[in-house]
């Protein structure tokens, strides 16, 4: 009974394990013996001893490197069997050529805030040859993170504590992972994917991120005082129709009591908290009463003017006058790109509001903004994987594939496809890719269950090995645990055998989800490396 400190290594593996994230940053930091004695920092301050290590790492043709951007400082290894890790200054001329000798194979942890980070020391990064980060993300996209410390914990089974890992200790475990790593994608036969399309992809995204772009601030302003004069006016014509009673528009307790109490109209939805007051409740009272339609165009307003018209100017860079959005290429699971600070793949597009805002997006002077694309990437990537004729033919002879399909399920010649009939086929299709089932397409379509039904049947009538695609996809990930795009990217479903049939479900919509959407990302990035490097070949 003796009170004793309790096993914190095995706690760590048991928070882990059970995914208790708050926990585990309240652990201390595992013991530092076993590190300290294993890695020395020297500090490379006598020229001569300089010139012999870097002339080493020359000859060798690899720099595993780390950058301590709050330093300054930059820490490596020689390579070899020695234990010993150097420091120099950043701005160190002979240094700086070592870094831009395209000779040198660079191996670090995220590879693109390095060579964003050294181009504004006006140091080039050149031989971009290995990311643990983006290793770890193409085996196992599904990690909480891919931090070091994270990879540490599952490559190693070490112990460091978030945010206290010192620069030193974080090249340690870079150079101790990168051979497992590379095993491992080796193993899963990714090379293709990591050496000719991930890496490569660096960069193309450092010099998006780090070039930004230019937007028409006054064109925003000029916007934003707009949409403040129908808001204004929207808010009256609500309180009008409330019989002049003003209340809070963004309280969904103060607006759920006037929908229901004093307009009675038909509650449809209720959460714990109360009756909802949500996009999908809006829309169906709209058809009863027309506060709940201003009060949708209200919302709608609002969002444009919050989100984007007032943000965006707000995140100009006082020195380039461009707006610099970070763009991850880990983080989604199904190998697209996502986009933060801010999110320039989110800007809507439907609506003369959304052109505008869109319109803001302008180019320099004596420059020009260049839109490439695919057309329906996704719906011709479900052609390639189901090798279905009809599907096949449709994008052959170049048709409007949501009125092909239309005349298809509809029994009509294509002429006599209304927008009705086409907007239906529409949400069909791109339905179908997403995994939808009977009962999200009536939600969708706001018809019944049996109608959506029949829908599914009679698109499968037309494309029946789009339906032997989807089953096949199914069985494949309950056989192997992952499905695979076109380049071998994979997406492992662990939830894919689960005995609910909740997570059974989305994960099957994932199995035939995945190989459609990454494929289309594979094919999008690949385009990306292509058209960043004839633009490069330009200059």
């Amino acid at each position: 009974l003796k009170h004793k400190a309790p096993d914190y290594e095995k706690l760590f593996l048991l928070f882990k394990k059970l995914e208790f994230n708050r926990l585990l940053k309240a652990l201390p930091a595992a013991p530092e013996k076993e590190i300290n004695s294993a890695v020395k920092v020297m500090p490379l301050e006598d020229n001569l001893r300089k010139k012999e290590i870097l002339e080493q790492i020359r000859k060798l043709g690899e720099l595993v490197f780390l950058i301590a951007q709050e330093e300054s400082k930059v820490y490596f290894s020689a390579g070899g069997d020695s234990a010993e890790f150097y420091s120099l200054v950043l701005n160190d001329k002979e240094l700086r050529a070592v870094f831009s000798d395209p000779k040198i194979k660079k191996i670090s942890h995220n590879l693109k805030e390095a060579r964003i980070f050294l181009s504004q020391n006006d140091i080039e990064l050149g031989g971009l040859y290995f990311d643990t980060m983006l290793s770890a993300y193409l085996l196992e996209p599904s990690l909480p993170s891919f931090d070091l410390v994270e990879l540490a914990y599952k490559y190693l089974e070490r112990r460091y504590q978030p945010g206290r890992v010192r620069p030193e200790q974080a090249l340690d475990i870079i150079i101790r992972i990168s051979p497992v790593l590379k095993n491992k994608i080796e193993e899963n036969s990714l090379n293709n994917l990591l050496y000719e399309l991930e890496i490569p992809l660096i960069d193309a995204l450092s010099d998006m991120q780090a070039s930004g772009v230019k937007i028409d601030v006054q064109a925003l302003a000029i916007l934003s005082r707009e949409l403040q004069i129908r808001l204004t006016q929207l808010v009256q014509e609500i309180y009008t129709l409330n019989s002049g009673q003003e209340f809070n528009l963004n309280s969904p307790k103060q607006l759920a009591n006037v929908l229901f109490e004093r307009l009675k109209l038909p509650v449809v939805k209720k959460t714990k908290t109360g009756f909802s007051t949500d996009e999908e409740v809006l829309r169906k009272l709209s058809k009863k009463h027309g506060l709940p339609l201003l009060l949708l165009e209200y919302r709608q307003l609002t969002k444009l003017k919050s989100t984007y018209i007032d943000s965006l100017p707000l995140l100009i860079s006082p020195q380039t006058k461009r707006i610099h959005a970070v763009f991850d290429q880990a983080g989604t699971e199904t190998g697209r790109l996502s986009s933060n600070n801010p999110n320039l793949q989110n800007i809507p597009a439907r609506g003369e509001i959304a052109r505008n805002i869109r319109k803001a997006f302008i180019a320099e002077e004596n420059n020009l903004l260049i839109s490439a694309d695919y057309s329906q990437i996704e719906l011709r990537v479900l052609a390639h994987f189901s090798g279905d004729e009809a599907l096949m033919r449709a994008f052959g002879e170049d048709r409007d594939i949501h009125k092909w399909t239309a005349s298809l399920i509809f029994g009509v010649e294509e002429s006599l496809v209304t927008d009705e009939m086409r907007e239906t086929a529409k949400r069909i299709n791109f339905g179908i890719v997403y995994g939808m089932g009977s009962f999200g397409l009536a939600k969708d379509l706001e018809i019944s269950v049996d109608k959506a039904q029949e829908f599914i049947d009679n698109y499968f009538l037309r494309y029946p090995k789009v339906n032997k695609f989807i089953e096949g996809q199914i069985a494949l990930a309950k056989d192997a645990g992952f499905v695979k795009t076109i380049l071998g990217r994979r997406r492992y479903l662990p939830e894919i055998n689960n005995k609910n049939s909740s997570l059974r479900g989305f994960a099957e919509r994932q199995a035939v989800n995945s190989p459609i959407q990454g494929s289309a990302a594979d094919l999008i990035k690949l385009a990306m490396v292509n058209i960043h490097q004839a633009l490069a070949g330009m200059k």
